[in-house]
């Protein structure tokens, strides 16, 4: 596998090509620099070797050794559709593999992390878990903050029930204000890191289908531009972001939006979009930081 080191720099960079990387700086940690790992779209189930190949992705991390891990959503295959015993096998499986890291993990819900709101499911919405129940109760709160050597972290949940057995991308009312409160208390010079499931912006649709496809809003947060107005006089560096098993790194406006390939690929499945099963591994250096692509070697078993 070839070897390639993103820089960042251009207005707009689209990468849709792997690369690997195979030991982070042993000095990686010292004053104002660190490393963490965006790990999205995993798809964690029981078939498929799933659970082996999210095994093989935990201990190249933790040889990697990143100060933190943020996970991107879809963090289990599915429980949108599902009954209650497939959703808590599924949840179950991804919390025991959580413990084999060994470092921090600041999760992002997905909307494969929905219980229960397609009507197949057969799950009535007076169900103590049902929708975002589940994650709250089995992963942890849907959105919040953190910060960590100089840089402040928000984590957001930008999927919403329509209440019609589907979900769209959107960040909810609730979290709009929270968002304004915890702006308030982050200085103007702070570099800022938002993780999101569903893209705030991407070039998806129009790489894939062409310059005039529409996106879905299923595929896309339909309230992104009153999202990121919040953070107008601030400094927003990065959105890393999931859904689309894509890899992009688009900059606009001094902000980069970075869509994160996928650990599955193409669900555990071999590539997708002609990129291997991966996740992202972010060097940070005073308030500036680059990133690459680590391919951590999986391969689909042969039929």
């Amino acid at each position: 596998m070839d070897f390639k080191r993103f820089s960042i720099g251009a207005l707009i960079i689209i990468v849709l090509s792997g690369c690997q990387h195979n030991n982070l700086k042993e000095d990686s940690k010292v004053n104002n620099e660190f490393s963490f790992v965006f790990m999205t779209d995993i798809h964690v189930q029981p078939e498929k070797r799933a659970t082996e190949g999210f095994q093989q992705a935990i201990d190249s991390v933790n040889r990697l050794s990143p100060d933190f891990v943020i996970t991107g959503g879809d963090l289990v295959m599915d429980v949108l559709g599902q009954n209650y015993e497939r959703a808590d096998q599924l949840y179950s499986i991804y919390s025991q593999c959580l413990e084999k890291f060994k470092m921090p993990v600041y999760n992002t819900m997905g909307n494969h992390e929905i219980f229960g709101i397609y009507k197949e499911s057969g799950i009535e919405k007076s169900h103590p878990e049902y929708g975002e129940k589940m994650f709250e109760k089995r992963i942890g709160k849907r959105y919040y903050s953190f910060d960590h050597k100089g840089w402040h972290f928000i984590v957001l949940d930008g999927i919403e029930d329509t209440g019609e057995s589907a979900y769209i991308g959107k960040v909810d009312s609730i979290q709009m204000e929270w968002i304004k409160e915890d702006l308030k208390m982050v200085n103007s010079e702070t570099p800022i890191v938002i993780s999101i499931h569903i893209p705030l912006i991407t070039t998806y649709m129009q790489v894939i289908y062409g310059a005039m496809a529409p996106n879905e809003e299923n595929e896309i947060v339909i309230n992104s531009k009153e999202v990121l107005n919040l953070f107008d006089g601030h400094n927003l560096k990065l959105v890393l972001q999931g859904h689309m098993h894509f890899l992009e790194d688009v900059y606009t406006q001094g902000t980069h939006f970075i869509t994160g390939g996928a650990v599955c690929a193409k669900w555990w499945q071999g590539k997708e979009y002609g990129l291997e099963e991966g996740f992202i591994v972010v060097h940070v250096k005073d308030s500036d930081f680059t990133w690459e692509y680590f391919d951590y070697g999986w391969e689909v078993a042969e039929k």
